[in-house]
This record gives structure tokens, C-alpha cells and sequence, in this order.
């Protein structure tokens, strides 16, 4: 009868520990989960770390470039100087154009 009990008990224990293993804090599971959350925070990592060696490029250009700032303001908001002539050229003109007869 000792015996028995015994048995019955460490089976008990063994689907507690068994339990823990796959389905408690620490599990397969939550450990699978868990890598892949890295890995898609180190993808995140590795694109604002670009765009911080690009930023990082851009502070450089403007501490260090004396026409930077012309530069930008002439992309970004289409500034241009006094006494100067724009002219717009649409970008289907820009676009090599292809000959007929190469088809």
C-alpha cells in the first residue's frame, strides 16, 4: 500500500514538473516566443541603426559643407535665390527615351 501511494505520488510530481516544462513561465513554448520577439526587435534595431548612420551623415554635411544648407532648403522646401529662374522640368521628360525600332 506504501508503495503504491509512493508511485502514484511521483507520478503526481513528475506531470508537475512535466506541466511547467511545457506550458509554465520558462516553457518551450514561452521560450520559442521569446526568440522570435528578439529576433524581430534586432531587425527593428538594425533599420534605426541605418537611419542613424544617415542622420549622423546629415549632421556631419551641415556642420562641415558650407552649401548644405542651400542644398536642403533648395530640395525640401523649393527655395530658390534672388534674382534667379526657376524651371520645372516635369520627370516623364527626364525619363530616358526608348527607340521604336530597337522592338
Amino acid at each position: 500500500m506504501l508503495r503504491r501511494s509512493l508511485i502514484v505520488f511521483l507520478v503526481l510530481l513528475l506531470l508537475v514538473f512535466q506541466y511547467r516544462l511545457w506550458f509554465g513561465e520558462g516553457s518551450w513554448r514561452h521560450r520559442l516566443h521569446l526568440q522570435q520577439q528578439i529576433a524581430e526587435l534586432e531587425a527593428q534595431n538594425k533599420e534605426l541603426e541605418a537611419r542613424n548612420r544617415l542622420m549622423a551623415a546629415d549632421v556631419a554635411d551641415l556642420k562641415n559643407a558650407k552649401n548644405s544648407v542651400e542644398e536642403i532648403a533648395r530640395r525640401d522646401l523649393g527655395m530658390i535665390k534672388r534674382d534667379e529662374i526657376f524651371y520645372l522640368v516635369p520627370e516623364f521628360l527626364m525619363a530616358p527615351k526608348q527607340d521604336a525600332n530597337k522592338e
